[in-house]
This record gives C-alpha cells, sequence and structure tokens, in this order.
C-alpha cells in the first residue's frame, strides 16, 4: 500500500486520483480548503484522511504532512496538483490578480513540498509529481500569466529532479493539455477585471471564445487519472510527462521553431562568448 498525498482533491484530476488510488487500496491524505467537500465526495472510508489545507498557509502545509505520516506512516507520492488560472492579456492583469496566482500555483506548490519532502528525504524515497500544463512549455495569448506560473513550476521540478534524485526521489512535472474538468469554470478560472480594446484580436478573442470550449474540451480526465496513478509505480519515470495529443503537437511544433531559431541566429548566439 502507498500513501498519496493530494493537495486540491476535492475536484478536478485530484479528486479522480484519489477515487482511483482508493480503489486500488492505496492510503489517501485528500486536502482542500475545505474537507467536508472531500468527505461528502468519498464518504467514510478507513484508507482516506481528509485534511483541511489552504496551500499559501506554511503552518497548515506542515501540520497537514505530520498528520499524514501521523496516520499512514509515510507519505509516498506527494500530488500537487492545487492550483487555478488567470485569463487575459498580461496588461490587463492587475498586480493584485497576478500575486493571488502566483501565491498558489507557485508559493503553494513550494510551500507543500518543503512540509513533504523532509519525511521522503528520511525515507529515502518518494515521489512527487508537479501538476503543470503545456501552458509551462509554452505561453499562450490570453493565460500568459497563468503560463508564467506554470513555467516556474516547470524549472523547479527540473532542478529539485537533479536535487532528489541521488535521495531515491523522483520528481515529475506532469503537462496536461485541455482536458475536460471545471478549469473553464469560475470556481477555477480567474478573469482579469482589466479589458483593454488594443488586444481585442488576441487576448479579448480568447476571452470570447473560452466559455464555448468548456467542457468541450478534447482531453479525457479520466483516463489522465488512470495514466497517473499507474505512473507511480514506474520503475525509471521521466522528468515530464505530456499528457494530451494537443500537448504532444505544441511541443513538437515548439522544438521545430526553437531548431529553426538556432539554425538562423547560430553564429550570433556563439559569437558572445570570450
Amino acid at each position: 500500500m502507498k500513501t498519496w498525498f493530494i493537495t486540491g482533491a476535492s475536484r478536478g484530476f485530484g479528486a479522480l486520483v484519489a477515487e482511483r488510488a482508493l480503489a486500488k487500496g492505496d492510503g489517501v491524505v485528500a486536502t482542500a480548503r475545505n474537507p467536508k467537500a472531500i468527505v461528502e465526495r468519498f464518504g467514510d472510508h478507513s484508507n482516506l484522511l481528509a485534511v483541511a489545507l489552504d496551500v499559501t498557509i506554511e503552518d497548515q502545509a506542515v501540520a497537514a504532512a505530520k498528520a499524514a505520516v501521523d496516520r499512514f506512516g509515510r507519505i509516498d507520492i506527494l500530488l500537487n496538483n492545487a492550483g487555478f488560472g488567470l485569463m487575459g492579456a498580461v496588461e490587463e492583469a492587475t498586480a493584485a490578480e497576478i500575486e493571488a496566482v502566483y501565491r498558489t500555483n507557485v508559493f503553494g506548490l513550494l510551500t507543500v513540498s518543503r512540509a513533504v519532502l523532509p519525511y521522503m528525504r528520511k525515507a529515502r524515497s518518494g515521489r512527487v509529481l508537479n501538476i503543470s500544463s503545456i501552458g509551462g512549455y509554452r505561453g499562450a495569448v490570453g493565460f500568459g500569466v497563468y503560463s508564467s506560473t506554470k513555467f516556474a513550476v516547470e524549472g523547479l521540478s527540473e532542478a529539485i529532479h537533479d536535487e532528489l534524485a541521488p535521495l531515491g526521489i523522483h520528481v515529475t512535472v506532469i503537462e496536461p493539455g485541455a482536458f475536460r474538468t471545471d478549469f473553464l469554470d469560475e470556481s477555477s478560472l480567474s478573469v482579469s477585471s482589466r479589458q483593454i480594446l488594443d488586444y481585442a484580436a488576441t487576448a479579448g478573442k480568447v476571452r470570447s471564445v473560452a466559455g464555448g470550449r468548456n467542457h468541450n474540451q478534447l482531453g479525457d480526465p479520466s483516463k489522465l487519472a488512470d495514466v497517473l496513478v499507474a505512473f507511480a509505480d514506474t520503475p525509471n519515470p521521466p522528468v515530464r510527462l505530456p499528457l494530451g495529443s494537443d500537448t504532444v503537437a505544441a511541443i513538437e511544433a515548439k522544438l521545430k521553431a526553437d531548431s529553426l531559431i538556432l539554425s538562423e541566429w547560430r553564429s550570433v548566439s556563439v559569437s558572445t562568448d570570450f
């Protein structure tokens, strides 16, 4: 039996993974700002520990990690899933909106990781799965600030992957494309309060079509959850796991574009050495 520690477990990917992990017989520490929502979804389960956790509050993260170890003896898999989106042009986003999305998506991930990793280091084993996005591999019009938080998650994940590998801890950043979750609902997506007319053809267009794409996305969240639960047993997991044909296509397109940049600008790029 493995023990999962899942943030944002009351809905979306977090809830689906928790559901499958419990069905598999694993222990699940399911965290959310309101743990009642977890109990209402999963009921009374002997392998479930519902814990209140606002990932932006360090004391709560430390207490939640301790409660997990007190209950199950160890934490085998940390799924950093909590997060939300911000839609709008970069210039349209206010300082408060930017700070809020960074506080959860980046600083919250760091806070929970710092609370859990001491237990994994002591055990010399564990897995960290950080939910990013295709937006963490390439920026997208209308989601620039959100993408920047996921770029941060990607960089952090690559670094701690190398820092923790010698200690027997595997780190993978998960890169979903567009999946039929509630990501485009008001509960998961903030929309910048300001609108600038000059961005009507770019970020403004994204605003106008986002509603029509809600719950019509290509990706099946149930299949993603199945993959992640099975992935937890992969012997040598990669540092990043793209999920969704749209993610694969976007990565291939960016790799091709970057290759062309290197080809065209190579002489300039290498000319700046001593």
